[in-house]
């Protein structure tokens, strides 16, 4: 009897994860899924697997382009992907798979509930300081490199919405008001899917962006 109930039981189990890929740790990632209690370890898993990471674009319907390996040394870049239809701007940059499939969920599931809900309108367009950048971390002539040196960093500096406004981490972080609460929101749904996520709470470097990488960590993200 007790052998039966366990098997009852596994059964009803499977059926409910089977219907909930979002929370079943052996299912495929689908970044179309909503966010569940597996997707942060699913989408920790691609930061070492470009080919795994492409092959969760397309399985979910991002439109993204992969280009040949360039640059040499500590700033060789073997996995350069981009997604030519994000509100990014100047332009779209050139990314690792996994931090393209950390923004893809962040933009989904951070960014654009909390201009709704904050901000009662739409983000059209995002304003970065860049993603690549050969250099060790803050510029300095030795130390540890930046995870901008593979292009596995992005520096977001405002978003602009559709009513014309435009929230400035640099100007608006401080303070009481919607537009403090919607990046204080945003910085704090990024740690959900990225590998470090670094705000003016921070330092001083960092007063005018928020830093979003899918550095590898063993022990969880960064979220500061």
């Amino acid at each position: 009897m007790f052998a039966l109930i366990l098997l009852a039981l596994g059964l009803t189990a499977k059926g409910w994860l089977d219907a909930h890929p979002e929370h079943n740790p052996w299912a495929p990632l689908d970044l179309r899924d909503p966010p569940g209690w597996a997707t942060e370890r699913k989408l920790a898993a691609l930061r070492d697997d470009p080919a795994g990471c492409r092959a969760v674009l397309a399985r979910s319907g991002v439109q993204f382009t992969t280009l040949e390996p360039a640059g040499e040394g500590t700033c060789l870049r073997p996995d350069r992907t981009i997604l030519p239809e994000y509100p990014l701007s100047p332009k779209a940059p050139l990314t690792t798979c996994a931090l393209a499939a950390g923004l893809e969920l962040w933009l989904r599931d951070g960014v654009r509930p909390a201009a709704t809900e904050l901000l009662g309108t739409k983000v059209v367009r995002i304003e970065h300081f860049g993603a690549f950048s050969c250099r060790r971390l803050y510029g300095r002539a030795g130390g540890r490199w930046s995870e901008h040196s593979t292009g596995n960093a992005i520096d977001i500096a405002a978003f602009v919405l559709a009513d014309g406004r435009r929230i400035s981490v640099l100007q608006d972080w401080k303070g009481a008001g919607p537009e403090a609460a919607f990046l204080h929101r945003v910085r704090d749904n990024g740690c959900k899917v990225f590998g470090t996520v670094l705000s003016p709470d921070y330092n001083t470097a960092h007063r005018d962006h928020l830093h979003l990488d899918q550095q590898a960590r063993g022990f969880g993200s960064v979220c500061r």
